[in-house]
């Protein structure tokens, strides 16, 4: 638990390479499931915040890679993710492919709002990522297993 308390307080050191590391270290945990259920929140909630306001590329795509890898062990709620819908003008396309990722990974219909402009986006690698990610939505509502948050 001290490393997870560590890694979020280093992603406000100054020094970017400490952020960027700090939200690999956050991913580690989260991929390794060694977090329960609220620390995985918390962590997330943080690295949310992070892939938001950070201004180095590099560091908000280690949060959102990071957040990604919080899908393989957690259930987590679109509330917890959404504000990154909200900051998707300021993402570069491979930020834009790890935030539809996210957004369908909730498996929560109200995502489908967010996720749809994408949908002709006219970079092809965005475009098929948001078709991904409404497909994953539509297919865990159709075998009735929606996840509501």
């Amino acid at each position: 638990m001290n490393d997870m308390f560590e890694a979020l307080e280093a992603l406000t050191d100054r020094d970017p390479d400490r952020r960027d590391i700090a939200a690999a270290v956050l991913g580690d945990l989260l991929r390794g499931a060694a977090l329960d259920a609220d620390s995985a929140r918390l962590a997330v909630g943080r690295l949310v915040s992070v892939a938001v306001n950070e201004p180095v590329t590099k560091v908000r795509e280690s949060a959102l890679n990071s957040i990604s890898e919080a899908f393989n062990h957690y259930r987590l709620p679109l509330t917890l993710v959404e504000p990154l819908a909200a900051a998707t003008p300021t993402m570069e396309r491979a930020l834009l492919v790890h935030t539809l990722y996210i957004l369908g990974a909730t498996h929560d219909p109200q995502a489908r709002p967010l996720i749809e402009p994408f949908l002709h986006h006219p970079d092809p690698e965005v475009h098929e990522e948001a078709r991904l990610a409404a497909a994953e939505i539509t297919a865990v509502e159709s075998e009735g297993l929606t996840h509501n948050s």
